[in-house]
């Protein structure tokens, strides 16, 4: 079963479907819930929806390349049965682009020619001024942008900004007159098996409403750093993506933006981007243009049962420090790898999803206090905070690529075979000079280490947070942590780029 996503007239791996948000601005800050126009037991959500509809819009998004050779645009796949494929066909027609195998476009020696292609969406409008919300994916790198009200009211719109992580866009339409809009609400206050409506432009039908409750909160489905997505049963289908999802008072509390469908189409699994994590983000757009996002300058992975046994947590928690950047922020603060973040800026960090997502949200250039746990010790750490957006270009430029590593053999420990850094194999891993550890030069298949994903060239810097730079370090460091009664032992391990992190290996 895959993840959908909808852009333009197709359908992709991730299926959007907005939802509309209803917030007063300057601030976006939840204002205080109304009371319900949907009372329980009331079958009907006609009041609701003839108040908030007029604030929701369908987006039409035009975007114009050039193309060479030959052009062959392919139609929707369609079932034999449905009452859209004349209306797919009279599109493509309509622009010159004809059918499949007709023969358009230009030979490889032609000069190029315009080719538009055209998208819809959901949006919401959220200040009467003519602020709208959307999915990024919806407009994508469109030249032009039409926002249809359900009047007949058609505007364009020009984009403020947008932030792919998140998938939100942010527009701004002019009108003579305010324009109707909605209100953000607090999505942290939903409960699952409350009810939601969603508003929205499925298969190009505007003004479609489908409601249902929340399935579950907070879900991860893998389509960035942030996911925290609502998920719902509310019917979401290609062309809802920017639209509102609604609580019962009217308020926006999620973006519909994907769907788990094997077919494409709705099937009662259906993700909102929740109102807690996109109103920052909005404001960020509507402020600057773009997100400016805090900035740690760690890599981090999760910690389970084994992890933590071996560094004395107890119970599984917070976000172990796998990678500290040069440049970062973290290393002049005195975080080191192999300190386990269990509060940020005053924050619990329950798991390492946690951690993203609140240093992302804190403000660029804050002294953020930071509780971690070294070598079973408690401490805190005080860091300034830096601008995501700056750090991943220092990332990025001190990234290398990988050499083909080479197979020396010492002895073995683990499942594990160790090697010293010879001459030979610093040439052929690029091992930067100076750096410590033993090489791993072969991993037994069926063991502990292999099912851990522990992979020949990487090379063990640590043992139970020690040193080892030699296999006899390796033997000695083991035996010790054998007598110590330890079933699993902690491993620093790091790869051809320098990368590290922790692996818990059994010691059976």
């Amino acid at each position: 079963m895959a993840v959908h996503s909808f852009k333009a007239t197709r359908t992709a791996l991730l299926a959007g479907a907005a939802c509309a948000a209803v917030v007063a601005f300057p601030a976006l800050a939840p204002a205080q819930t109304p009371a319900p126009l949907v009372q329980q037991g009331h079958a009907s959500l006609a009041d609701l929806v003839e108040r908030v509809m007029p604030a929701v819009v369908n987006i039409a998004a035009v975007t114009t390349a050039e193309t060479r050779g030959r052009t062959l645009p392919q139609l929707p796949q369609l079932g034999p049965d449905t009452p859209f494929g004349d209306l797919f066909e009279e599109f493509f027609n309509r622009r010159g682009q004809g059918q499949p195998g007709q023969g358009q476009g230009q030979g490889p020696g032609q000069p190029p020619q315009q080719r538009r292609s055209q998208s819809a969406g959901s949006g919401f409008v959220i200040d009467a001024s003519g602020i709208v919300v959307t999915n990024n994916h919806v407009i994508g790198d469109a030249n032009e942008i039409t926002v249809i009200f359900n009047s007949g009211l058609r505007l364009k719109a020009e984009v403020i900004g947008k932030d792919a992580k998140v998938d939100l866009a942010v527009l701004r339409v002019k009108h003579d007159k305010p324009l109707p809009f909605v209100r953000f609400g607090n999505s942290d206050a939903m409960r699952i098996g409350d009810p939601v409506m969603a508003i929205g432009n499925p298969f190009g039908l505007g003004g479609s409403v489908s409601s249902g409750i929340v399935s579950a909160r907070n879900r991860d489905i893998s389509q960035g750093p942030y996911d925290t997505y609502i998920q719902t049963d509310a019917a979401i289908n290609k062309g809802n993506s920017g639209g509102p999802l609604f609580n019962m008072g009217g308020e926006v509390i999620g973006i519909n933006t994907a769907i788990l469908s094997p077919t494409g189409g709705s099937v009662g699994i259906g993700f909102a981007v929740p109102s807690s994590l996109a109103t920052n983000i909005i404001e960020q757009l509507r402020e600057f243009g773009e997100t400016r996002r805090g900035w740690l300058g760690v890599r981090i992975q999760s910690v389970d049962d084994a992890t933590a046994e071996a560094l004395g947590l107890g119970t599984a928690r917070g976000a172990l420090i796998a990678g500290v950047d040069d440049k970062g922020p973290a290393k002049p603060a005195g975080l080191e790898i192999g300190d386990v973040v269990t509060k940020f800026d005053g924050k619990d960090v329950k798991d390492s999803r946690d951690l993203p997502r609140i240093v992302a949200a804190t403000p660029v250039g804050k002294d953020v206090p930071v509780t971690v746990v070294r070598k079973g010790k408690e401490m805190i750490k005080t860091v300034k905070l830096g601008r995501l957006e700056d750090g991943e270009k220092v990332v990025a430029a001190s990234q290398k690529t990988p050499t083909e590593p080479a197979k020396p053999s010492v002895t073995t420990a683990l499942g594990l075979e160790f090697s010293p850094q010879t001459e030979e194999l610093k040439k052929r891993y690029s091992i930067k000079e100076g750096t410590k550890g033993v090489v791993i030069t072969k991993v037994e298949p069926n063991s502990n280490a292999a099912d851990k994903r522990i992979s020949v060239g990487e090379l063990v810097v640590e043992i139970g947070q020690e040193p080892v730079n030699t296999p006899e370090e390796v033997t000695r460091r083991l035996d010790a942590l054998k007598k110590e009664g330890k079933k699993s032992v902690l491993l620093l391990v790091s790869n051809a780029q320098g990368e590290v992190r922790f692996v818990a290996v059994s010691t059976n």
